[in-house]
């Protein structure tokens, strides 16, 4: 299958309208941020975009990114290749216009006064998001990973006791 640059800009209210459906690359070089965030973009960044209109009657765009980049471990300090996944699901807005009440895994975003959003920057937010706050190898790959190590049983939740269980005896009374 044959990769399309998609469009830098588009207008959400009219591609929801026509219920269009992107499905292309962006070029490496529009993510700056992204490269900044990392070790480097390997290849174009993968973009598939739904637009359409929800049951509330919200215009909705709904995606999937994906990328391979170079981050540098921090047990280690080598570099590591990993692919960067986001899913995300925007209603556009205008500036200073009262959200609706929207889904849980909904997002707005703002459209410039044209009407339009910049799919790019979307995307290298995404992307951005969709990095690890601390990037490290697996424990079997890293060279440091052996130190890897944690000692004793940590209790889940529902075998703690409740610190507030004397306040609640207290209330009974």
């Amino acid at each position: 299958m044959e990769k399309v640059k998609l469009p830098i800009k588009v207008d959400p209210a009219r591609c929801a309208q026509s219920r269009l459906v992107y499905q292309g690359v962006f070029a490496a070089a529009l993510m700056p941020r992204l490269q900044d965030s990392t070790q480097g973009i390997h290849g174009d960044i993968d973009v598939s975009l739904n637009f359409g209109t929800d049951a509330q009657g919200l215009r909705v765009m709904s995606g999937k990114a994906r990328t391979q980049v170079s981050l540098q471990c921090q047990r280690c300090n080598e570099l590591f290749d990993t692919t960067i996944e986001s899913e995300f699901t925007y209603t556009p807005l205008r500036a200073n216009a009262e959200a609706p009440e929207l889904p849980e895994d909904y997002d707005t975003i703002e459209v410039d006064e044209v009407g339009e959003i910049n799919l790019a920057e979307i995307i290298e937010d995404e992307l951005i998001l969709g990095l690890p706050q601390i990037p490290t190898h697996e424990n079997e790959q890293c060279s440091e990973g052996k130190f890897d190590q944690s000692f004793g049983d940590i209790p889940t939740a529902e075998e703690r006791p409740n610190p507030f269980a004397v306040l609640e005896e207290l209330k009974r009374k």
